[in-house]
């Protein structure tokens, strides 16, 4: 017998007569499949639910759930709808046929059958299905890189936005138009840097320096001179406390400061009635060293804080500006997340919002 190649991918075989199931479950493995076994109806939709197979292989005709019955329980499932069927089947009936395809068969192949002619049926349609997943796959991993590059565009952009509005004012005082003209420069080449970034990472599929370093006190010197005026103009004071000793975290810079932009808009949108906002840095758990963020806002009711970092969550959607997205805090939490970090929420003494950010110490250079 000619064994054609094998694809890769996991099939749920389901038949109430063990013999047949023996006999497909062996054919399958020899060609390079997973074969998992089943012998009636139930027991398939329960192992299927368990772990989802790339394709059903079943019978039409089974005591208890028939394949009929087994097959709309599939297409009821979320998770498990878009699964192929083929149905194995004795019968030859034109209208049994018609309503197996009504059904959402894919395809049938008729007993006894010629083991190329199940393999060939098996491998057409397995590969299908797997070309279908990383279709979307490739789309929901572009549609991430969207997200992500939106989001982070609409900060500097923001920044640019403030700045090009205050110069614009009758009443702009002339001593900081300089200050706003670099803000704008500043933010715009942000913008280009992500953008940079991204298109780099996309290109030659790198992941970031693991001799990335990045220096806190510095970041919050960045900060300052980038949200102080914006701040002010928005009824609140920026109070930034340097480290009382140089501390350097394992990122990039505009990584760093990418996810400390976030807490500070977060905080600008959000904690205005506070009047204030601190950002500091200090040593965290060993090996670690940590940013501050703390506001004297309405702060994060208990019952939402889990909700906090999941993607397009606006806490309070009357509040803050049109285009929040909801995205901000949960690729901050993400971002740190994969460079071996947290950042988490916590009450702050007295009233208001501390968000931590924590990351590992860089090597000594």
């Amino acid at each position: 017998m000619h064994i054609t190649e094998a694809r890769s991918g996991r099939i749920l075989v389901v038949d109430d007569q063990p013999a047949n199931l023996r006999v497909v479950a062996t054919l399958l493995e020899r060609h390079g499949l997973t074969a998992v076994a089943a012998g009636s109806g139930r027991e398939a939709l329960a192992a299927a639910r368990a772990d989802a197979p790339d394709l059903l292989l079943l019978d039409m005709r089974m005591p208890g759930m028939d394949g009929f019955e087994l097959l709309a329980a599939f297409r009821a499932d979320p998770a498990l709808a878009d699964i192929p069927a083929i149905f194995l089947t004795a019968a030859h009936d034109r209208d049994l046929l018609v309503r197996a395809f009504e059904a959402g068969a894919v395809d049938y192949v008729t007993k006894p059958f010629m083991a190329e002619e199940l393999l060939a049926r098996v491998d057409a349609q397995l590969g299908l299905k797997l070309t279908r997943d990383r279709l979307q796959r490739i789309a929901r991993e572009r549609q991430q890189l969207v997200n992500l590059v939106a989001h982070d565009l609409k900060n500097p952009l923001s920044t640019v936005l403030f700045a090009a509005q205050m110069l614009q004012q009758p009443d702009c005082r002339r001593d900081r138009v300089p200050r706003y003209l670099q803000i704008v420069q500043d933010s715009t080449e942000d913008a280009l840097d992500y953008i940079r970034r991204y298109l780099e990472q996309q290109a030659a599929g790198r992941s970031e320096d693991a001799a990335a370093r990045a220096d806190l006190g510095a970041t919050l010197v960045w900060l300052e001179q980038r949200y102080a005026l914006p701040l002010e103009a928005a009824g609140m004071r920026l109070d930034v406390q340097a480290p009382a000793q140089p501390l350097a975290v394992a990122a990039e810079p505009l990584v760093l400061r990418q996810v400390a932009e976030n807490l500070v808009t977060n905080a600008l949108k959000y904690a205005r009635g506070g009047g204030e906002l601190t950002l500091s840095a200090r040593p965290g758990a060993p090996g670690f060293a940590r940013l501050l963020a703390e506001d004297r806002g309405p702060g994060i009711p208990a019952a939402l804080q889990r909700q906090l970092f999941k993607p397009f969550q606006r806490l309070d959607p009357d509040a803050g500006d049109r285009l929040s997205s909801g995205l901000g805090l949960a690729l901050a939490h993400q971002i740190v997340a994969e460079r071996g970090g947290q950042l988490w929420y916590e009450d702050r003494p007295g009233g208001g919002a501390r968000f931590v950010l924590e990351l590992p110490a860089a090597r000594a250079a």
